[in-house]
């Protein structure tokens, strides 16, 4: 099955998947993760896409769908996928339809906005191997460091300022996906707003997959 997650920042996308990926034993394409593992290790990709990403604003279309196409061709993936953080405008919706690959379906995220800021400017992650944290659900250790033993601190795009910021960018550029991916019947919608394994419940259903055969 070949998936794509779509929502707003914070609807749980990224929890979502890490589930499904276990569930139905596919792996997760995730370009946030590609993005940020580029930024710490400092290379020219990671430095221009820094710029963008600490401001809330989206990393070009000429960046991202080439970091994708690159990685859905490898033979890890040929069982199916589920992407992550891509497409996130119309362009990148059509340059993936380019390339042949079979979408089965497009998993939008719905979630409050409150919410989202609560999940958002309650994130952590240790600075050295990107662990997540967060300050209700995964609490930073009493020691301030991270099991590796890196510095745990708050994301540059974690601040309530720029979540906004993204959260307009979401529905001026990306929503609009959703209506690119309705036209051919490929979208189902869960609310995402109450607890990672309600909502996953509500996936599984959705898609009409039965948990004790995944």
């Amino acid at each position: 099955m070949n998936l794509i997650l779509l929502g707003p920042p914070g609807a749980g996308k990224g929890t979502q998947a890490e589930i499904l990926t276990k569930q139905l034993n596919i792996k997760t394409v995730s370009t946030g993760v590609m993005l940020r593992a580029a930024m710490r290790e400092g290379t020219e990709l990671g430095k221009l896409a820094k710029q963008y990403i600490d401001d809330g604003k989206l990393v070009p279309d000429s960046v991202v769908v080439g970091i994708v196409k690159e990685r859905l061709s490898q033979d890890d993936l040929k069982n199916g996928f589920i992407l992550d953080g891509f497409p996130r405008t119309i362009a990148q919706a059509e340059a993936l339809d380019a390339t042949g690959i079979k979408i089965d379906y497009v998993l939008s995220l719905e979630c409050d906005e409150k919410v989202i800021l609560e999940r958002l400017t309650g994130r952590r992650e240790c600075k050295v191997c990107g662990t997540p944290y967060h300050i209700k659900t995964k609490p930073v250790p009493t020691n301030g460091k991270c099991v590796c033993g890196g510095e745990i601190v708050q994301r540059p795009d974690d601040n309530e300022e720029t979540i906004k910021n993204r959260l307009k960018v979401y529905h001026e550029q990306t929503e609009p996906i959703k209506a690119y991916y309705e036209s051919q019947g490929k979208v189902i919608s869960v609310d995402s707003s109450k607890t990672a394994q309600i909502t996953n419940d509500a996936v599984f259903e959705a898609l009409g997959l039965d948990k004790q055969e995944a």
